[in-house]
């Protein structure tokens, strides 16, 4: 690939009053929604780059927040271990999902089977019936931190990342642990299968990235990506390549073919960038939308000429 890729910051979403950790897209285009340690989960638009309202409050930092496709809600994983399932419908709180009683750092549906799966520092991931929103099974993953979660409905598998520098990769079918990769030195902070779902990357509190090859489990490559953590990995939704940000307040793109790195977004490198800690990133087309403990969203246009 030899594309010219230019960047622009074409927005930045500010109201927050503390540090941000949670983002999503709504199953609605335009929206997207935020949360951290604030008081409240917040409705953005990104038609407008606008505030539009605080959906909720809540009793502790949000952690986590997901929007699984085909249900009305928007649901919120907090540092308490409680769930909310905010209905859309409603314009409420339709109900408290308390089953862990540590943080819940990652939440994430299957679709196919119309069930949602939530990662805790208690090192489970419960899984719930999106339809009744009832509790169907517990895995016990890790003796330590499950942090993140990857689903690959190609490859019907599903990899959790743990605070124990594992990798563990499941059967979606009846959730069944068939490999625990290992090889990171400390923890697995974020995992992203690639679209095809033929590897996986994971990043972790070492800086590295690893690829994965998700038939043969083989190490396909180690990647030095940052000076500190990796918080968060992105895919592109058509391009080849994928986003990772770090602690080190850097956002770099990846070629997802070749592995290489094609853009750093950074002060250093003189983007109007975060000045803290970026801790979650998402693609609404080709925008790439940032949010950091410095308590700002930006949204950066990414052009690939």
């Amino acid at each position: 690939m030899n594309q010219m890729i230019t960047i622009e910051k074409i927005a930045e979403l500010t109201g927050h009053s503390n540090p941000l950790f949670a983002l999503a897209l709504s199953q609605k285009p335009g929206i997207l929604f935020s949360g951290g340690n604030d008081k409240g989960v917040v409705e953005w638009s990104l038609k407008n780059n606008s505030f539009i309202k605080v959906m909720f409050p809540v009793a502790s930092s949000v952690y986590s927040i997901h929007c699984p496709e085909n249900f009305p809600y928007l649901i919120a994983g907090l540092r308490s271990g409680q769930v909310l399932v905010f209905d859309f419908i409603q314009q409420k709180v339709i109900k408290s999902l308390n089953h862990h009683r540590k943080p819940v750092f990652d939440i994430k549906s299957v679709n196919s089977k119309k069930e949602l799966l939530i990662a805790s520092e208690d090192g489970t991931v419960s899984i719930w019936n999106l339809e009744t929103l009832e509790m169907v099974h517990s895995i016990n993953v890790s003796h330590d931190t499950v942090r993140c979660i990857s689903i690959s409905p190609e490859k019907n598998q599903l990899a959790f990342g743990c605070r124990d520098n594992s990798v563990k990769v499941y059967d979606l079918e009846d959730y069944t642990q068939i490999k625990s990769l290992t090889g990171h030195t400390m923890a697995v902070f974020s995992l992203q299968y690639s679209p095809e779902g033929d590897y996986l990357v994971s990043g972790t509190r070492d800086a590295q990235v690893k690829i994965w090859d998700s038939s043969t489990f083989e190490l396909k490559q180690n990647i030095a990506a940052h000076l500190f953590a990796v918080n968060h990995i992105a895919f592109h939704p058509t391009q080849p390549y994928f986003a990772t940000a770090s602690m080190d307040k850097s956002i770099k793109i990846w070629g997802s073919d070749d592995f290489k790195l094609y853009k750093v977004i950074s002060r250093e490198k003189g983007y109007q960038s975060h000045l803290l800690s970026i801790n979650k990133i998402a693609w609404d087309g080709d925008n790439l939308i940032s949010l950091s403990d410095d308590k700002r969203i930006i949204i950066w246009r990414i052009d690939f000429q």
